[in-house]
């Protein structure tokens, strides 16, 4: 029995905007359980595009219309036909060797596999000290507001079963997708596990990321959630106190007192 024949089906998204200097430390090393490979322009000025072809010719190119990476992932997940969806950075600070630990996650019962640098086999060379404060902060409020415990929320390293797309809408267009597709896969009660995973250095070009602006965007999207989540709590109380007055109400009528 092959390698492919013991996993699910797995396509990769590769959001990508002026990478062609790091395609080639991704794609030749992705494992051969991987099944489907999407990589979604984002306006290169490069020939991150072609680069990609010649590297994998196989690979599903798709040239974005939007823009940010949450629009990205949107449009890479869409186009995904693999039971399971991983989300891989461009830039080269992900091995993507990484993918069947998580892989292998998903097949031991779990719906979504997030990449954690902050626990045991994970890590960062990378990573700022404003950057780690920030995502430490932002990772203990999520935790306080949906009692979880998250050791990573601003992580892109991830992977889930496809299936789970089906109950979870993706609306946000930048950096904070990672944390929007978090939270609601656990609003939506799916099983989650941390995975550790070792990011390395962007190896060319410069981060599109912006600490202080995406970090922002990021409180926005916890707070948000949580706000969608008591509303949806008061809206269902509100519709069970309904129903039980209608049932009150039926069961007077049907059972009239008598004089």
């Amino acid at each position: 029995m092959s390698k492919q024949e013991k996993y699910p089906s797995i396509s990769v998204v590769i959001p990508a905007r002026n990478e062609a200097q790091n395609l080639q430390h991704i794609l030749p090393k992705l494992p051969e359980i991987v099944t489907e490979v999407i990589l979604v322009d984002g306006h290169s000025t490069d020939d991150t595009s072609k680069i990609a072809q010649q590297l994998l010719p196989d690979i599903h190119v798709i040239q974005q219309e939007g823009r940010g990476k949450g629009d990205a992932m949107r449009v890479g997940f869409a186009a995904c036909t693999g039971d399971v969806i991983v989300m891989l950075d461009a830039d080269g600070s992900a091995n993507p060797a990484e993918i069947v630990r998580f892989a292998e996650a998903l097949m031991a019962g779990y719906d979504f596999a997030k990449g954690s640098r902050f626990i045991k086999g994970g890590g960062s060379q990378d990573i700022t000290l404003l950057r780690s404060i920030g995502n430490y902060v932002l990772c203990q409020l999520a935790n306080l507001l949906f009692w979880q415990h998250f050791s990573d929320l601003c992580y892109g390293y991830n992977a889930f079963w496809r299936h789970c797309l089906d109950r979870i809408d993706i609306d946000c267009d930048g950096f904070e997708i990672e944390s929007q597709l978090c939270l609601r896969i656990h609003k939506a009660h799916y099983k989650i596990i941390e995975v550790p995973s070792v990011e390395h250095r962007r190896i060319y070009g410069e981060s599109n990321l912006r600490t202080f602006r995406d970090g922002w965007r990021v409180l926005k999207t916890i707070l948000k959630e949580r706000s969608n989540t008591l509303t949806q709590t008061a809206h269902s109380a509100a519709q069970g106190n309904l129903y039980m007055q209608k049932q009150r109400s039926i069961k007077t009528v049907e059972n009239p007192s008598v004089q």
